[in-house]
């Protein structure tokens, strides 16, 4: 009984030959949604929804504008706007990025492996000799073939043949074949484990890199707020030497009037012009730190140095947010316990060792017996009726194929090699769970000395300005001279800038200490801790 629905086989060859000739663009489009698909899906799965993920750049952005002269000056620039201005310029941040897709494309990769392949082609040639053309002929496939989890390979090809004798000038002849095979291992390379192997590497490859794209966000935040709070407090200290000029320029005229009227030594008069130039002297060396820090700090930012931009000062007067309520009442093993069950860095290096260990498993398996079951079968049509098949007389085949490790020393050695490189990774694993602890030890002690000095400071600050407004009652009362209110009037600048700087200290200290612990989270308002999690471990502890 003749095949007839291979009638149907030439149109399904053009369809697919039509559907698959898609554009660069296109191509790029799909790879692109396919891609940021996966992105999102394990992002949602490891850290809730986020925004959406692209690694195109914006197409118009903030720098770009400000180079039009779109926008002339930056105002009030608070942590989450500089956060958001970073990442849109950062060339590492773009690094990271394009790290985490090309995960993701790896493991489109390895997807598209298991799923079911097509490959189709044709070609066409005249054969002769001489100057006499004698033959032609137009040749079709369309080739199919699957691999499956238990390892089998399935092949599938249609193929279609047109030839015509020139020197006869008879008509066109078809001749048209259909073929099938299957490999299926049974022992060696038969595993599960073994067949799916670089499809559960790429998924996980994909995995480590959206906690390492995650644990660069979160670093990267650090970083931006360290900057940008240590400029607010180069620019509180322009500010307080602003005022200790003005005080002091203040002083400086009192005096001289004093000297002038006789109430006052020339050589005191002169005390005061001499710490006044001293301070406009500091306040000239501050203001160019701070217009290079200024400048630093667009460049990082990847904003145009010319560029005139402004911070919100009341930044500082939210650092309280970034405090660790109970963090004193918790052990050293505890927060140890936290932070190695939350860095993501950490669950990365633990999962590769049991990367390693799954290789090593995968390596003995190829010391097995190789056994193979393969089977095939063929239709060819009769000759000038292509569609017109005859299962019937088709030829098949069916056997087994052996292959004995009797030479196995690439396959005993990357065996040996996979075993050594388990016991590296699980010593790497061990030391950087030693690191963690002695660096959240080290941590500690530096919350705990930054605490205690910002205390300080701030009682050196309540301390001298009750010095300088008694100095300058005692020099209205003339039971002190002019010396005592300038060195009063100097070391309360000192501890205002002692205080602000411990005050930054603090702060930066809790977010370095929170982000040892993975307890940093980043969004469009800044940088929050994630107090839940400590409030937590201390119930838990109770």
């Amino acid at each position: 009984m003749p095949f007839r629905s291979a009638r149907l086989l030439p149109g399904l060859a053009v369809l697919f030959l039509t559907g698959s000739c898609l554009s660069p663009e296109e191509q790029l489009l799909d790879a692109d949604q396919e891609v940021y698909l996966l992105v999102q899906e394990r992002r949602a799965e490891l850290f809730g929804p986020d925004s959406d993920f692209s690694i195109e750049p914006p197409a118009d952005s903030l720098r770009q504008r400000l180079l039009r002269g779109e926008i002339e000056r930056l105002d009030r620039l608070d942590l989450g706007r500089c956060l958001e201005i970073a990442a849109e310029n950062s060339r590492d941040y773009q690094d990271q990025k394009e790290r985490l897709y090309l995960a993701a494309l790896d493991l489109t990769l390895e997807r598209w492996r298991f799923s079911l392949q097509f490959d189709a082609g044709a070609d066409a040639t005249v054969t002769g000799t001489g100057d006499q053309a004698e033959r032609a002929q137009i040749d079709g496939d369309l080739g199919l073939s699957r691999l499956l989890g238990t390892g089998a390979t399935i092949v599938g090809n249609i193929g279609t043949s047109l030839f015509r004798l020139l020197t006869t000038g008879d008509g066109w002849d078809a001749l048209s074949n259909i073929s099938f095979s299957i490999t299926q291992p049974l022992l060696r390379g038969s595993a599960r484990e073994v067949v799916l192997e670089p499809l559960t590497q790429a998924e996980r490859n994909l995995v480590y890199q959206v906690r390492s794209f995650e644990r660069f966000r979160r670093t990267f935040a650090v970083d931006v707020a360290s900057r940008y709070y240590r400029l607010l407090q180069t620019m509180d200290s322009v500010r307080n030497e602003e005022q200790n000029f003005a005080n002091l320029a203040l002083l400086r005229e009192r005096n001289q009037a004093l000297a002038e009227a006789g109430q006052l030594s020339d050589v005191e008069a002169a005390e005061a012009l001499s710490d006044e130039l001293r301070s406009k002297n500091r306040l000239i060396d501050l203001q160019q730190s701070l217009d290079r820090a200024l400048d630093e700090f667009k460049i990082f930012l990847g904003l145009p140095p010319e560029v005139e931009i402004g911070l919100d000062p009341s930044a500082l007067e939210e650092l309280d947010r970034y405090q660790l309520p109970g963090i004193e009442e918790l052990g050293e093993e505890e927060l140890a316990a936290l932070a190695l069950a939350r860095r993501l860095d950490f669950l990365n290096t633990a999962d590769r060792l049991v990367d390693a260990e799954r290789r090593a498993r995968l390596a003995a398996d190829a010391l097995r017996l190789g056994l193979d079951f393969t089977a095939g079968a063929n239709l060819a049509s009769l000759e000038g009726k292509p569609t017109r098949l005859l299962p019937g007389e088709a030829p098949w085949s069916a056997g087994f194929a052996l292959d004995l490790p009797v030479d196995a020393i690439p396959e005993r050695n990357a065996y040996r090699s996979s075993l050594i490189t388990y016991q590296a990774t699980r010593r790497d694993t061990e030391l950087a769970a030693d690191r963690i602890r002695a660096d959240l030890r080290e941590a500690l002690r530096q919350l705990r000395s930054r605490a205690l000095s910002y205390q300080i400071q701030v009682d050196a600050v309540r301390t001298n300005e009750a010095r300088l407004e008694n100095a300058r009652m005692n020099q209205e009362a003339g039971r002190s001279d002019t010396q005592d209110v300038l060195r009063a009037q100097e070391s309360l600048t000192a501890a205002q800038n002692a205080r602000t700087g411990a005050l930054v200290d603090l702060a930066l200290t809790r977010l370095d200490f929170a982000s040892q612990l993975e307890l940093l989270e980043v969004g469009p308002d800044g940088i929050q801790i994630d107090k839940e999690a400590l409030a937590g471990l201390a119930g838990r502890r109770e």
